[in-house]
C-alpha cells in the first residue's frame, strides 16, 4: 500500500478491541505499536459501550506518554473511517516517541465533562486491565 495513510488508535480500535473491525474491514493493516510523545493527558470519556478513551495533547513534557497502534489504511477507507468519528473524538496530527508525526485520535476539550483521567495507566489496555483487577 504505497499511497496508504497511516492513523494512530489509542482505545477501542486497538489490536483485538471491540471497535478494531472498523479498521480491517476498510483493509487496514497493522504496522507498529509505539507511545506518544510525553504531550498528552488520557481520559475515559463517558459513555459507551463501548467504552473510549479521549486523548488530549498538552504543552510538550507536561504530559505523559501513551501507548498506541499505528495503522495503515487505502484511502478510501481513511476517508470513510474518519467520516464516521462521532463527536467529541476528532482527527488530528500526534506526536510519536519514534519521531513520525501520523494522524490519529484526539478528543475536544468539551468531551471531557464527566470523563476520568487514566494517564497514570499509560495506556487503554492497562487501564482496561486495571478495572478488571479485584
Amino acid at each position: 500500500m504505497n499511497d496508504a495513510i497511516e492513523i494512530v488508535v489509542v482505545g477501542a480500535h486497538l489490536s483485538g478491541l471491540p471497535l478494531n473491525h472498523e479498521l480491517t474491514s476498510r483493509g487496514g493493516v497493522f504496522r507498529r505499536a509505539v507511545t506518544t510523545q510525553p504531550s498528552y493527558r488520557f481520559f475515559a470519556l463517558a459513555g459507551g459501550p463501548p467504552r473510549r478513551p479521549g486523548l488530549l495533547r498538552v504543552a510538550a513534557g507536561t504530559g505523559h506518554a501513551i501507548a498506541a497502534e499505528v495503522w495503515a489504511l487505502p484511502p478510501e477507507g481513511f476517508g470513510s473511517f474518519v467520516a464516521a468519528i462521532p463527536a467529541p473524538l476528532c482527527i488530528g496530527t500526534l506526536l510519536l516517541a519514534d519521531g513520525t508525526t501520523p494522524k490519529g485520535f484526539l478528543v475536544e476539550p468539551e468531551g471531557l465533562a464527566g470523563a476520568e483521567e487514566i494517564s497514570r495507566h499509560g495506556g487503554w489496555r492497562a487501564f482496561l486491565a486495571a478495572q478488571a483487577a479485584p
